[in-house]
């Protein structure tokens, strides 16, 4: 088998074009067989010849014939050619894709027989075709002054079809992009020309779809009416094409010339999908535009049968609680004020002026001051942060108005909105849940296919911030829906039993805290239950703590592991930290005097440091051995994690970090005392001696903060919130 580069005169005589398939195809396939490449394109199901030989690597040796045969193929094509089996990943299907476009262009006009060029034969042929087959060789070319003598001498050739394709003329100058024919044919065409469809689309569905605003622009100023006619295969017409694909120009352009009863939802579910995708990307303007003119869009489906309001509960991103910020990202967040009527101008303006900071080309000492800010801003991200908070402005000023829609509707339009309800909560959307609550208290009432209520089924997702909406209730509704049941008898307790999604439990270091914070799930909703619901029996014949016990065994076990690992590994280092300042109490620097067994060095000050970091690092070494023996003794019972475990953990890891410091204190002191004269190589080492303290800041830090915050902090459950009126 030849495995070395050829070029394409090598194998056929001239590159395939519009006219020569049937030469072409003789050539190729003589050399495809003769390079044992014809299997690749055949593609047969027959065993291979040498199945000794395949059997070894069967894929590798058939990926190797197919991308030899197709590499032969597609440098034996012309650019047009070429351009149809770009994307193509196989010999077959490429050889076929060839056939299917150039076989019949090459019999036309006159090598196609007289019985084969009939409709009852080709269902799909024109019989005008064989006289208009140079025109579409025009259009193909880009040649305008060919097609239009053509066009002249059959000025119905604008309307004529391709056989097999089915596209016309202007479908093919527009996928093709030649603005210019694309123009002149308009020019010729009658309105309901332009409504001819190609595959079921449209010559300006295409357009839009591939975002060319002039060829758009051009086909609109001949007919309005083509802008409400969707494409067959997926029901989108060119502004929801255009909205799809992100040309953003274009969807400005066909929405400003769109009538809007062709967005009302009694004409179909584009208004929809417009609002739908443009709140997906964050196009705001458009959306909040559309329902303010046409509210009853809120409710109504797009062609994926989504609503706009079910689309905000698939973006989390889109709301504050969808957003995580640092400490000081969030400080900057909350002082930042922005008006929700002025959300969608703040927008604007705000990337007006960086843009005009950025190509200010001032060089006086307030230019160069602006320029600071403006490099400082960029730096801490604040112009980010800024543009963030107006699309969570915006977004609830959006969610505010589609509300005032939903109080208003009733039946069908509602079940839309209990699908929302669930997805919100599925994702944490709590200010969703909010406002919809708020606006219409009766939906709390809902259920979903497993007969549990939105606050059930935040406690099942493990969603703290929508749990805590329940408070927001009064007393006497909020003790109702805490002990209703499922269809498997399972009360909120019950489903507080049971395991965390583990996407919620990835979010928190260690299987050890991982179980604290299940427990103080289970602690939280036994606060708002029945004493009869915790003991109540499920459909299993399981109370509440049972459920809980059976569903966290393996976690138990993790747990332990986990803080046994940990402890074993803190118990060694803090037993050598032990040994190492025990040692150093009585080898002080300088040694003693042998007369009067007093330290030489005892009346310098650093020689006190020495003896008080040393006696700090001993004492503190020692409390975290045996907080870390504790840990290892303990029993690992279920409520041990929720405050036993992590407090030993917490005081170890605590007194480990001081025993570490004061031993790098103890040492720098004793070095400075001893070699003080040679600063140039104290300094240094006194320097290198924070690196240790460094890294179990760096390592250890952030897992004693976040255990002490879960332990002791706050919580993260707040009970003070205000009640719904």
């Amino acid at each position: 088998m030849a495995t070395s580069a050829v070029s394409a005169g090598t194998i056929v005589v001239e590159v395939l074009n519009n006219r020569n398939y049937v030469d072409w195809s003789v050539y190729l396939r003589n050399y495809l067989l003769a390079q044992d490449l014809w299997d690749a394109v055949k593609a047969t199901d027959e065993p291979p010849e040498d199945e000794e030989k395949e059997a070894n690597d069967p894929f590798k040796a058939r990926r190797k014939k197919n991308a030899m045969a197709l590499h032969t193929i597609q440098i034996s094509c012309g650019p047009e050619a070429f351009a149809l089996i770009r994307d193509s990943n196989s010999a077959k299907f490429a050889w076929d894709a060839l056939a299917a476009n150039f076989k019949t262009q090459a019999l036309l006009p006159s090598d196609l027989p007289v019985e084969s060029a009939t409709s009852s034969n080709n269902p799909g042929y024109d019989e005008s075709v064989c006289e208009y087959q140079p025109f579409f060789n025009a259009v193909r070319s880009g040649d305008w002054n060919k097609t239009k003598e053509l066009l002249t001498l059959h000025p119905n050739a604008v309307r004529a079809k391709i056989p097999y394709s089915n596209k016309t003329a202007l479908y093919i100058a527009t996928e093709l992009e030649h603005d210019k024919i694309v123009e002149e044919l308009v020019q010729w065409m009658l309105e309901e020309d332009l409504e001819i469809k190609s595959s079921g689309w449209t010559a300006l569905a295409v357009a839009a779809d591939r975002g060319n605003i002039k060829i758009v622009q051009c086909m609109v100023s001949k007919s309005k009416k083509i802008l409400s006619i969707a494409t067959e295969n997926n029901n989108m017409t060119p502004i929801l094409l255009a909205c799809m694909s992100e040309h953003w120009d274009v969807v400005r352009y066909l929405y400003s010339v769109t009538p809007l009863e062709d967005l009302m939802p009694d004409k179909g579910p584009y208004g929809a999908g417009l609002v739908c995708h443009s709140i997906g990307v964050k196009k705001f303007d458009i959306a909040q535009e559309l329902i303010n003119r046409c509210p009853k869009l809120v409710l109504t489906k797009d062609p994926f049968g989504i609503s706009p309001m079910h689309a905000l509960a698939f973006l989390p991103s889109l709301f504050p609680s969808g957003t995580r910020l640092k400490f000081w990202q969030q400080w900057i967040y909350n002082c930042i004020h922005i008006e929700p009527t002025h959300a969608m101008s703040d927008i604007h303006v705000s990337v007006e002026n960086e843009e005009g900071n950025r190509m200010d080309p001032t060089w006086s000492v307030l230019g160069l001051l602006q320029g600071l800010i403006s490099n400082l801003l960029k730096l801490l991200g604040i112009n980010r942060i800024r543009e963030m908070k107006l699309i969570h402005v915006q977004t609830l000023e959006i969610l505010d108005r589609m509300c005032e829609v939903m109080t208003h509707s009733d039946g069908k339009e509602m079940e839309d909105v209990h699908e929302a309800i669930f997805r919100a909560v599925e994702r944490g959307i709590f200010e969703f849940i909010d406002r919809v609550f708020q606006a219409s208290p009766n939906l709390v009432w809902n259920y979903n296919g497993m007969r549990r209520n939105a606050f059930q089924f935040a406690i099942e997702c493990r969603q703290e911030k929508v749990y805590t909406l329940i408070y927001k209730l009064d007393k006497r509704k909020r003790s109702s829906i805490a002990n209703l049941v499922d269809t498997s008898k399972n009360g909120m307790l019950h489903v507080a039993g049971m395991l965390s999604p583990l996407a919620k439990l990835d979010n928190i270091s260690g299987a050890a805290l991982q179980m604290q914070r299940e427990l103080q799930w289970f602690k939280e909703v036994e606060t708002i239950t029945f004493p009869r619901s915790r003991e109540a029996l499920n459909a299993e014949v399981l109370a509440p703590r049972d459920v809980f016990t059976k569903n966290h065994k393996e976690l138990v076990k993790e747990g332990e592991r986990w803080m046994k690992e940990t402890a074993t590994s803190c118990t060694f280092v803090g037993a050598l930290i032990f040994t190492i300042m025990f040692a150093s109490a009585f080898t002080v620097p300088g040694g003693i005097n042998g007369q009067t067994g007093i330290p030489i060095f005892l009346s310098k000050k650093l020689f006190m440091v020495f003896i008080v970091s040393d006696a700090i690092s001993l004492f503190s070494s020692t409390t975290s051995v045996l907080m870390f023996l504790g840990i290892l003794t303990s029993r690992y019972a279920e409520d041990d994690f929720l405050k036993s475990l992590p407090t030993k953990m917490i005081i170890g890891l605590s007194t480990l970090f001081f025993s570490i410091a004061a031993m790098m204190v103890a040492f720098s002191s004793a070095l400075f005392i001893m070699i003080h004269q040679q600063s140039w190589i104290v300094i240094p080492i006194i320097f290198l001696a924070t690196v240790p303290i460094t890294l179990f800041i760096w390592m250890q830090f952030p897992l004693l903060v976040e255990m002490f915050i879960s332990t002791y902090g706050s919580g993260i459950f707040d009970r003070k919130v205000k009640q719904w009126t």
